[in-house]
């Protein structure tokens, strides 16, 4: 980077406080001196981060390939997806342990769930009668004794007005009919699915970010051959206009060539716009600021030869990431059918559990308890083997389809490489080409220049001949981009 505007004005003010002060004493002279050296190293300090500031990062390929998997939101996707499998194969793991619940319940009903009149005097009439002179005594001494109370008559029995009730309850699976086995097989299957897609979806986000990334120095390129024609046109005006002024030629070559200035300036604005644009997508997928985005515009000219990255499909074919998917979609159908099998089998469990209840706090006739118990329970189901077992056979049906897909998508992934070589082996020969067109097109400028020059040629010969060599680099640009595109598509569909 070329130094900052500002770097003169470091260089003047130090020159003008180079020179010390006169004084006429010691003091004054180390106190000028002092302050010299401060405001130096301030205007230092002050030229430094100017440089700082102008400074900015040019971005290569592989680092806007590294931000955009730090960054971009369809890489974050995919990472949280593959989280979200990983708590799906957690929350199927705890299926393994004993599942624990607690239950309270209160209740105040209106009136007594359960009421009855209690007829007992056969019963306490003669006790009554033995009691009777012991009452009496005992009321005469001033005992606080209701006869009511001993009497004989029929009572009104209340019961179950209100009540508290309590249990806790731990239930372990002894046999799901492989339900827990298999909901776990798939579960850690899903983890391997979802790092698979993760994979998936980063191969596309790179070769998306490629392809901006090469669109925009192939319009750097096309920046460059109009600024090369702009110099052309430029030099032939001024010849021109000499010439015009000379009366050596007519005022009509001169609006030939200012017409050809006005095309470029009309198509150097279109570049310019689409370059911008083109940055501002590429900034957004890396996860950057737009403003001030840069690229490397090194355009390498060292590209592997069509030999060299020649791949054997077949052996590619069982690396590619779809046709990990595919084995993982049957192994999941697969795993289906055990699932639903399990299903319809019985299913036993074993348990424990501590009980508590309390029922007419305060009443007549109170009760509580509380215990503990051991249970074990057995599952067995018998009619849900009629809809069952068409469940099953569908899964079954499923395991097929996915079978089918499965050698489906292999002769489509070695009919896509294939295509893929296909277009990379014409890319390569349209950028041979195009190569070709441009020393022939730079010659053909150089003819045109040296005849019209010698006075043997036309100005519209000239323009035709620098227009032909503005479109051959550009065709030139457009074909080795064209192929590296190509080129990275086929090393990621053959898993290079």
């Amino acid at each position: 980077m070329g130094a900052p505007k500002n770097a003169k004005i470091c260089v003047t003010l130090h020159s003008q406080n180079a020179h010390l002060p006169q004084a006429n004493s010691a003091f004054a002279y180390v106190a000028s001196l002092a302050l010299n050296i401060f405001r130096s190293a301030l205007i230092t300090i002050a030229c430094l981060l100017c440089n700082l500031v102008h400074a900015q990062e040019v971005f290569t390929l592989e680092r806007c390939k590294e931000l955009a998997l730090q960054n971009n939101s369809q890489a974050q996707n995919s990472r949280l997806s593959i989280e979200a499998a990983e708590q799906v194969r957690k929350e199927a793991f705890t299926k393994y342990f004993p599942s624990v619940s607690a239950t309270g319940a209160g209740f105040r009903a209106g009136k007594p769930m359960m009421s009855m009149e209690m007829d007992m005097s056969s019963m306490m009439q003669p006790m009554m009668d033995g009691l009777a002179p012991v009452m009496g005594w005992m009321m005469e001494q001033g005992a606080p004794l209701d006869p009511s109370v001993f009497s004989a008559e029929p009572q009104q029995m209340e019961m179950l007005k209100k009540g508290v009730l309590v249990g806790v309850m731990a239930m372990q699976p002894v046999y799901a009919g492989g339900q827990i086995v298999t909901g776990n097989r798939l579960a850690k299957l899903g983890v391997e699915a979802a790092q698979l897609q993760k994979t998936m979806s980063e191969d596309e986000l790179l070769i998306t970010v490629e392809q901006y990334f090469w669109q925009i120095l192939s319009l750097e390129e096309k920046m460059k051959t109009i600024a090369e024609a702009e110099n052309l046109l430029n030099r032939a005006h001024t010849d021109v206009k000499n010439a015009v002024e000379a009366g050596l030629v007519n005022r009509n070559d001169l609006l030939k060539v200012e017409l050809k200035q006005n095309e470029l300036e009309s198509g150097k604005l279109q570049l310019a716009n689409g370059l911008r644009l083109s940055k501002m997508v590429l900034a957004q997928s890396v996860g950057v600021s737009a403003d001030g985005f840069e690229i490397d515009k090194t355009f390498a000219e060292n590209l592997p030869s069509l030999v060299e990255v020649r791949a054997d499909h077949l052996s590619a074919l069982y690396q590619r990431t779809e046709y990990q998917l595919l084995d993982k979609n049957i192994e999941a159908n697969r795993m289906m059918v055990k699932l639903k099998t399990g299903e319809n089998l019985p299913t036993a469990a074993v348990g424990v559990g501590w009980n508590y209840f309390s029922f007419d706090k305060g009443g007549m006739m109170p009760m509580k308890n509380d215990f503990g118990m051991v249970f074990g329970t057995v599952s067995v189901p018998i009619t849900n083997w009629w809809g069952g077992s068409h469940a099953i056979k569908k899964q079954k049906i499923q395991v097929q389809i996915a079978e089918n897909e499965k050698r489906n998508a292999e002769e489509m992934l070695l009919i896509q490489m294939q295509q893929l070589w296909n277009e990379l082996e014409e890319a390569h020969a349209q950028m041979q080409l195009a190569e070709k067109g441009v020393s022939t097109a730079l010659e053909h400028v150089r003819l045109s220049d040296d005849y019209y020059q010698a006075g043997t040629g036309l100005l519209t010969e000239l323009l035709d001949a620098q227009n032909t060599l503005q479109q051959a680099r550009d065709q030139y640009t457009e074909a080795a981009t064209g192929y590296r595109m190509k080129l990275s598509k086929y090393k990621q569909a053959t898993g290079e």
